[in-house]
């Protein structure tokens, strides 16, 4: 049966009064050092956000309120970011120690399009714009300047490549539970009626689930769960027969074959082609 894994420990939001965006200023950087198992509970706010990491890697997860809509989850690595529109509800998990960079962006200057979540490619120039303000931040500011480096963030955002590495998330409370804990530990090699056990439901309730919650079977959604933690630790250089391991796979061909079928790459590809850090 798979271990417990330890619960992150709940951190209060803090002040962001300081960092709230306006029509004169309509985008802020917030930087915050946050240590590993930081949890933000869900929340909201009137603006839009992006949440980027300059180093480690941390889990946002969408907590929709209409019970139509999806909740999903994004493993984030330094190469990749989170766009929240306004007034999603969003929960935050730090799962590697990380220098967290939030952008938030005012809901006037949002484009219509960006009224869903999505996960996108940072690029040199937008994480370079991402400090450029950062650093501006802690001294006085300069309008002239500061509406510059705004223009060319926004820009960056509109034109930013887009990824479909959200993992999508059950409402059942069985269900929801077997997938968090597979999310959490994803190196286990437990089977869906080791992983059911735990919720007091039948392997078979338990796929039934998935086919009527998710629309897919537990394998091809825990193959969408492991290529969310996967592709962070390529986009950092970790070797592939590490990354296999810590994703349950038993040998480096296995993990290959199912990576290349699923992102049309092998990945010894991924970092170059991706913009991944090393």
């Amino acid at each position: 049966m798979p271990a417990p894994r330890r619960r992150p420990r709940p951190t209060p939001l803090g002040d962001s009064d300081p960092f709230t965006p306006d029509e004169g200023r309509p985008v802020r950087v917030r930087a915050r050092a946050l240590s590993a198992d930081t949890h933000f509970e869900p929340h909201r706010h009137p603006w839009g956000q992006l949440a980027y990491c300059a180093t480690g890697i941390v889990q946002v997860m969408t907590v929709p309120d209409e019970t139509n809509l999806q909740a999903v989850t994004y493993i984030v690595p330094p190469s990749r970011a989170v766009w929240i529109p306004p007034g999603t509800r969003h929960a935050v998990t730090v799962r590697e120690d990380a220098e967290l960079r939030t952008l938030y962006v005012h809901a006037g200057a949002t484009p219509a399009v960006w009224q869903s979540c999505r996960m996108i490619v940072v690029s040199a120039l937008l994480r370079e714009l991402v400090q450029a303000m950062d650093a501006d931040s802690r001294r006085a500011a300069e309008p002239a300047r500061d509406r510059l480096l705004t223009g060319l963030v926004l820009d960056e955002l509109a034109h930013a490549d887009t990824q479909p590495l959200g993992v999508p998330l059950p409402r059942d409370k069985r269900l929801r539970a077997l997938c968090e804990s597979v999310l959490n530990a994803p190196g286990e090699r437990a089977t869906l009626a080791e992983w059911a056990a735990d919720t007091g439901a039948s392997e078979r309730t338990v796929a039934r689930l998935f086919r009527e919650e998710l629309g897919t079977t537990y394998q091809q959604w825990r193959q969408q769960a492991v290529l969310a933690h996967a592709l962070p630790l390529l986009a950092r250089g970790v070797p592939i027969g590490q990354v296999a391991a810590a994703t349950g796979y038993a040998s480096d061909s296995a993990f290959s074959a199912m990576f290349k079928a699923a992102m049309g790459q092998p990945p010894t590809r991924w970092g170059l082609q991706s913009g991944g850090v090393g």
